[in-house]
């Protein structure tokens, strides 16, 4: 790690890096493709769907006939249709489906819409590629104002259990289980909690032991989801009976989070620090490594162009996407050199690991086009426009943390609910948080600050959104849950918007822990 350090000092970047900095988007882009084209050629899909015929349009001189005969020849997939016609054969051994051998991993997604378990191929060549870009991650530390020590500390990454079932044909379970015991042996000596407790399967053991290691260990960098993060905390300063996480690790400094917005989580992390950490975000998908943050002070997140997955476009409005999240038969879809700051988009990735055009489901927003940097605004399938309200994640998240902030309040979970109400509609809003507050005053802040931040919600308070409720639950109701569906801990989150037969268990759940 001291020759990382000195490293990191230097300002070293490795190839990749440096051909994104100094190659156009455009470029970048169609050489994946290409290189994933060629790899696939021969695998059932890309003999179906005709992949030599796609990489004769890369000799044209017109700029865009690759991916035009790309488009005319590969379909759109989401999750059901890709497994139900092509990952399915996988699962069951079968080799060169949707990319060359077979399929040793499949990642247990625990997503939050569709179906409530979906298995994501994950190739020798994606583990690969997720390798490459968290060390392209690791050596943008450089841009920060860190000091050196800081890399000679441990490690804790908080996901899923390392201990994969193997059923004679793959292994399965949370990706970061998958990733963290492939960990290169450099690595290792660094990595907290370590392989034994790591291959816990019961969530609350794996705190526990945790908790009870926490004194031996000086962590250096924390890794995981908001909410599970902030429990361990709280459980290590409640056991060790100490004012802030600072005592026991002094020289904590870096918090690397994803999965879900950390703003609404900031104000409860804060109480427990001495001092500020420096916050990095990532966007580590099942699918793949997409993005992080590669500069300080900025909340985007910089696009990889350049490792094993090529990115189309679909414009997230209502001429591509029904009311239910669902694309539309033929939509508008666009290359990395198409797109325009400051609107949303939902992303299709073509990768190493046999997805091809699928619709990942998350909404990402460009907040500049020539860095190629976004931020991710919410789900396809997690907003709320039941009468033209349009309120999405995005609008969401920032309510709450400004209601928090404005209330003094911690707010460790919410999620949201359109319902009828009369003959028209209303939103259904369930707070988590143990903080002393009324259910009266939760709603007239919500609400004040969704029509400040939102027009077409403004509008709607007046006409068909007639009404806001608003139920106040103790946090631990959220986490029980996702225990109920065995998405406690790892990179599990609660969703932010609750919809027909998820919203129906809810409603059953929160009867049955008698939580009103």
């Amino acid at each position: 790690m001291p020759i990382l350090g000195t490293l990191l000092k230097k300002g070293i970047r490795i190839r990749e890096s440096l051909d994104q900095d100094y190659s156009s988007p455009f470029d970048l882009q169609k050489i994946e493709l290409k290189k994933l084209l060629i790899s696939a050629a021969q695998t059932d899909f890309g003999q179906e769907f005709r992949f030599k015929e796609i990489l004769k349009q890369f000799k044209s001189y017109r700029h865009r006939d690759f991916y035009e005969k790309f488009k005319a020849n590969v379909p759109l997939y989401n999750y059901n249709k890709i497994y139900d016609e092509w990952w399915y054969k996988t699962r069951q051994g079968k080799s060169n489906v949707c990319w060359p051998g077979r399929v040793k991993y499949f990642a247990l997604s625990s997503g939050t819409s569709d179906a409530s378990s979906k298995y994501i191929p994950i190739t020798r060549d994606m583990i690969k590629a997720v390798r490459k870009t968290s060390i392209r991650q690791i050596l943008s530390l450089s841009h920060y104002d860190l000091p050196d020590k800081v890399f000679n500390k441990g490690i804790l990454m908080l996901g899923g259990s390392t201990h994969l079932n193997y059923n004679g044909t793959y292994f399965e379970g949370d990706l970061s289980g998958i990733t963290a015991s492939q960990l290169p042996f450099w690595f290792q000596h660094f990595y907290k909690p370590g392989r034994k407790i790591s291959q816990h399967t019961n969530w609350n053991d794996k705190l526990d032991e945790i908790t009870r290691q926490a004194r031996e260990w000086d962590i250096g960098v924390i890794v995981g989801v908001p909410a599970w993060i902030q429990i361990l905390m709280e459980k290590i300063i409640e056991y060790y009976k100490i004012d802030t996480i600072h005592d026991i690790w002094p020289n904590l400094m870096i918090y690397v989070h994803g999965g879900v917005s950390f703003d609404p989580y900031r104000k409860g992390f804060e109480k427990l620090f001495a001092r500020p950490l420096t916050y990095i975000e990532t966007y580590l998908a099942s699918e793949g490594f997409i993005a992080f943050q590669s500069f300080p002070n900025r909340k985007s997140m910089r696009l990889v162009l350049n490792n094993d997955i090529f990115y189309e476009f679909v414009p997230f409005n209502e001429k591509n996407f029904q009311t239910d999240g669902e694309l539309v038969d033929e939509p508008e879809t666009l290359m990395i050199d198409q797109v325009l700051e400051g609107q949303e988009y939902a992303i299709l990735l073509s990768t190493s690991a046999g997805a091809w055009r699928y619709l990942i489901g998350d909404v990402i927003k460009f907040t500049s086009v020539p860095d190629c940097e976004i931020v991710i605004t919410g789900r396809t399938k997690h907003f709320l426009s039941l009468c033209g309200e349009h309120l999405s994640v995005d609008n969401m998240n920032k309510a709450i943390e400004l209601v928090a902030n404005e209330l003094n309040i911690h707010i460790k979970e919410f999620s949201v609910a359109g319902i009828p109400h009369d003959s028209l509609f209303a939103h259904h809003w369930y707070i988590g948080t143990d903080d002393d507050v009324s259910e009266t005053l939760l709603k007239e802040k919500i609400d004040e600050h969704l029509q400040i931040l939102n027009d077409d919600y403004r509008v709607e308070r007046s006409a068909a959104l007639k009404e806001i409720f608003v139920d106040k639950l103790p946090s631990k109701v959220f986490y029980n849950w996702l225990k109920k569906h065995g998405k406690e801990g790892g990179q599990s989150k609660f969703p932010r918007v609750l919809k027909k037969n998820q919203l129906k268990d809810w409603q059953v759940f929160l009867e049955e822990e008698k939580a009103y």
